[in-house]
Order: structure tokens, then sequence, then C-alpha cells
């Protein structure tokens, strides 16, 4: 049986924490940033955990390894 691969793709969006919550980068950033009140620019600072139905995906299938 051959080792499972982790996905490239998913090794640079999500991080695992220590707890095993899996981390992403938040959406909406990368442009269009006029049109965004200066409340959406700063709520979509930084990193939020996913929703554990998610989660549960992400580390079954794409990060078997993590």
């Amino acid at each position: 049986m051959p080792k499972m691969k982790t996905k490239s793709a998913a090794k640079k969006r999500f991080k695992l924490t220590g707890t095993g919550k899996v981390l992403y980068a938040q959406a909406g950033k990368r442009h269009g940033m006029i049109k965004r009140t200066n409340k959406q620019i700063r709520n979509h600072r930084g990193t939020t955990t996913l929703f554990e139905g998610d989660a549960a995906n992400v580390k079954k299938y794409f990060l078997p390894n993590g």
C-alpha cells in the first residue's frame, strides 16, 4: 500500500494547530478594498479556525499526515 500524499495546494492554504483545529487565511482581502468598509477590512485580518465539518474533510482528504 503506497503512502498517502499531502495535497500541495492544501499545504499552502491550511495549518493545523496543536489541538487539531484547522487555521486558514480569511477571504476577501486581495483587491477591491475601496468598496469594503474599514470594519470589514479590519475583521478579515489574520487567520481564523475552520468550521468543524469542513475541518474534518480537510484533515481527512487533504492533510492526512498533518
